[in-house]
């Protein structure tokens, strides 16, 4: 259904080891850094990944920057963090109609150092090789703007009802 490409990875890395942090800059609207926003509240914001590789690939993070995923977390802020993960990754699993949902917290001290969680729906019917892993060996999918407005709607519609 939407194009896949590939995007420059050399340049891409470059930018999350020298660039401002992605997500600080998303939170303050730098419009450098557009973002699909689905919901935020005074700790965390939710959006729709700006390189998919499956419809859906929604990112968690919280506002406030942090570089551990435990360690500069206090237990109660890392629960309410999970909290927040598990009510995104729902939404996105029962508006997706997924198989699975997969839930990374990906990043590097050295690039997009900022801690955040991938939440990757798994369609249903895909071979058992193209899953996990498999799913990040797909080239990225061109999705409409159109199409990302009113999944970003439809997410936060089911973000709101979940708690």
């Amino acid at each position: 259904m939407y194009e896949r490409y590939q995007i420059d990875w050399e340049a891409y890395h470059q930018r999350a080891q020298t660039g401002p942090c992605f997500i600080c800059q998303i939170i303050a609207r730098d419009p450098s850094f557009p973002a699909d926003i689905i919901y935020e509240d005074a700790s965390f914001i939710v959006f729709l990944d700006k390189y998919p590789r499956v419809i859906g690939h929604t990112l968690v993070a919280p506002r406030k920057h942090r570089e551990q995923v435990t360690g500069d977390l206090t237990l109660a802020e890392y629960l309410d963090l999970q909290r927040m993960v598990y009510r995104a990754a729902e939404a996105v699993r029962q508006e997706m109609g997924a198989e699975r949902v997969y839930l990374l917290s990906l990043g590097s001290n050295q690039g997009n150092a900022h801690i955040h969680w991938h939440i990757v729906p798994l369609p249903p019917g895909v071979p058992y090789g193209e899953q996990q892993l498999g799913v990040y060996r797909q080239g990225i999918l061109r999705i409409s703007e159109k199409d990302r407005v009113s999944l970003v709607a439809r997410i936060r519609e089911r973000i709101e009802r979940t708690t």
